[in-house]
């Protein structure tokens, strides 16, 4: 089991550099362009995507899987967690009239644990 959780806290810290990214481009495009939160967030999510992509692929789970299979399937997987993140973002924001930021918050949350458990079983295995 400690093996998991330190793979889950290098998943973890790449997560974060990768949200970080997220966040950038999210808060850059809603408050400076004034672009519509849901939108801006899946901008913000592919660009973190590639960042963690490489951050993944070397760091938490240390993969010997060639770039072309270990990529097709990591887009796979966060295709899958664009969706749920933009299902989250619309409902948080549209549905409960929640701040865009705290939306994002819970929408990361969500979506952390659909990334690990799927990069983890099958895109890096």
């Amino acid at each position: 089991m400690s093996t998991l959780v330190a793979q889950f806290l290098k998943f973890a810290t790449a997560g974060g550099i990768a949200t970080s990214l997220h966040y950038a481009v999210l808060i850059l495009l809603v408050e400076a362009a004034r672009i519509d939160p849901v939108a801006a967030s899946g901008t913000g999510f592919a660009v973190g995507a590639v960042s963690n992509y490489l951050l993944n692929y070397r760091y938490t789970f240390a993969s010997t899987r060639n770039h072309a299979a270990a990529f097709a399937r990591f887009i796979a997987v966060a295709l899958v967690g664009m969706l749920l993140n933009l299902l989250i973002m619309w409902a948080c924001i549209h549905g409960m009239q929640m701040n865009y930021l705290l939306a994002q918050v819970v929408a990361t949350g969500l979506v952390l644990i659909w990334s690990f458990s799927a990069n983890r079983r099958w895109t890096f295995r």
